[in-house]
């Protein structure tokens, strides 16, 4: 399981997962469709013989974000600290709010007839 948090702050959107005890070089981030595909693996432990307890979850498992067309997914960036790992993804410019210049023609109005 990778509990998650996920925000948007103005042009940016936010993702963290909780990923305790995996090493960086046992993580993998996919995107594919706008789909991101998170992948970690915590391998077996080498006590199992003498373990007393063996709560944490081992192997590979994976979670996959399902991200709208308004985020730029050419642009996402990664970075893992302290076992959170944060994906920032900036909002695309076609998503963005923006003005529209109206234009007045300089003809006049057209006569309206009864």
């Amino acid at each position: 399981m990778m509990p998650m948090d996920a925000w948007r702050d103005g042009d940016t959107f936010h993702v963290e997962l909780d990923l305790p005890g995996i090493k960086p070089g046992h993580l993998d981030l996919d995107v594919e469709n706008n789909v991101v595909t998170v992948k970690a693996e915590r391998p077996a432990s080498d006590h199992v013989e003498s373990s007393a307890a063996a709560e944490r979850p081992r192997g590979t498992f994976s979670r996959q974000l399902v991200l709208g067309d308004n985020l730029d997914t050419d642009n996402i960036t990664a970075s893992y600290d302290t076992g959170v790992l944060s994906l920032t993804i900036p909002v695309a410019g076609s998503a963005k709010p923006r003005k529209i210049a109206i234009s007045s023609g300089s003809a006049e109005p057209a006569a309206m007839s009864a």
